[in-house]
């Protein structure tokens, strides 16, 4: 790596943005590993049951499959779907080096985990790429979901409050004036 630097060329330094990389895959794996164990206990504890109150009406358990979208957008559309995610997914592995700010790399998580989520269902949930997604969370005068859901809602969210608060995905995190002085030690 001298070597290079002493002819004037960019050394490329691996690992430098491992924790970036290790946040994105931890935060992508606890949200998959999350929803896959909540629609198998809900399959195993709900299947064939009518729904379950736990907040009275406001919060309740119903198990549903669904082959669209959210707000019954493309229903039976789960190819379209399927391919969809499998985009998304790529796109993120592709692009999540370049991720520099911590913050968006959970968001890439939640975005990741919950697509992985939705896509299992679809890949391995019936007939391949045409499975139906296990959505069980119930609130009054909203859609029906599960917890990959409730992850790309929350990543969606996240990234409009971290683009509002000018944080660059690509831009290493600065550090404000009072942080430096308490890191060099002044």
């Amino acid at each position: 790596m001298h070597d290079l630097q002493t002819e004037g060329r960019t050394a490329l330094i691996l690992g430098a943005s491992r924790p970036i990389l290790r946040r994105v895959a931890i935060t992508a794996w606890i949200i998959w590993l999350l929803d896959l164990l909540s629609k198998t206990l809900v399959l195993y504890y709900y299947e064939g049951k009518s729904s379950t109150k736990i907040l009275g009406t406001f919060l309740q358990l119903n198990l549903t499959r669904n082959s669209g979208a959210a707000f019954n957008f493309a229903p039976g559309g789960t190819v379209f779907l399927t391919s969809f995610a499998l985009i998304v997914v790529a796109v993120i592995i592709f692009f999540m080096g370049r991720v520099k700010s911590p913050w968006w790399a959970v968001t890439l998580g939640l975005v990741l985990g919950g697509t992985l989520g939705n896509l299992t269902d679809r890949i391995f949930r019936g007939t391949p790429l045409k499975g139906e997604v296990i959505d069980w969370i119930q609130l009054p005068m909203w859609p029906i979901f599960n917890l990959a859901d409730s992850a790309i809602v929350i990543a969606a969210v996240l990234a409009v409050v971290l683009s509002f608060k000018n944080i660059s995905p690509t831009a290493p995190p600065t550090m404000k004036d009072d942080d430096k002085e308490s890191h060099d030690g002044a």
